[in-house]
């Protein structure tokens, strides 16, 4: 028996940026609400006022947030930071190891 209040949680669903645009789409010709379009989709309205927020930040429209090119610019300096200091840790440790060999 499930805990009275407590909703089950929905798994996580992906959907294809066409899918999104199209919902966006919607939402900005202002002849439905985003709570409208949601329900009407079977989507949660926090899922598509992020995507509408996205857009708007893509769009250039709003500035409060990055845009997807700079979330993947991001994500693919924070990797090279990552490497570069794994890289750095092992030269560390190698360094270390020889002056041992060395004495």
């Amino acid at each position: 028996m499930e805990p009275v209040g407590k909703k089950k949680r929905r798994a996580r669903r992906v959907f294809e940026p066409g899918f999104k645009a199209e919902i966006v789409e919607m939402c900005q010709r202002g002849d439905r609400s985003v709570g409208q379009v949601a329900r009407d989709f079977d989507l949660t309205e926090t899922a598509v006022r992020a995507w509408v927020k996205q857009a708007e930040l893509d769009a250039g429209t709003r500035s409060d947030g990055l845009t997807t090119a700079e979330q993947q610019e991001l994500a693919a300096l924070r990797a090279e930071n990552r490497r570069l200091r794994e890289d750095n840790e092992i030269l560390k440790r190698a360094t270390a190891f020889f002056a041992r060999e060395t004495r």
